[in-house]
């Protein structure tokens, strides 16, 4: 799992997205709640190219909330390894963020589960 979280605005541009991942060394974002009743959602680098990329679009132009999936899938840090991956995997996703007593501790992907785990 990986600790470290990072959070963005949905009003903030995909440049600014890019930017803060360079500079946190991150491949995702979690995007923030506006109000109570709203849900966190997701910016990834797979969002970036197809939002941003792929149509041709400047990354000044683009915002994150264009571009985020929402609502965010997150996994108990309960949850056997086997089964995030398959939820994972079903959901088509590369990673989602683990939570613990409603809170965000880290994030789990594909490749760190096959990567960083003892199942292989």
């Amino acid at each position: 799992m990986e600790k470290n979280i990072v959070f963005i605005d949905a009003l903030a541009t995909a440049k600014e997205a890019v930017d803060t991942m360079r500079r946190e060394k991150v491949e995702f974002l979690i995007v923030k709640k506006r109000n109570d009743q709203d849900a966190y959602g997701i910016v990834a680098i797979r969002d970036l190219i197809r939002g941003v990329i792929i149509p041709e679009r400047t990354s000044e132009e683009v915002h994150v909330f264009e571009i985020m999936r929402k609502p965010l899938i997150t996994v108990p840090s309960t949850m056997d390894v086997r089964h995030v991956a398959r939820l994972l995997i079903r959901t088509d996703l590369r990673m989602a963020p683990v939570e613990e007593n409603g809170e965000y501790i880290g994030i789990i992907s594909l490749s760190r589960i096959i990567l960083k785990n003892v199942l292989f």
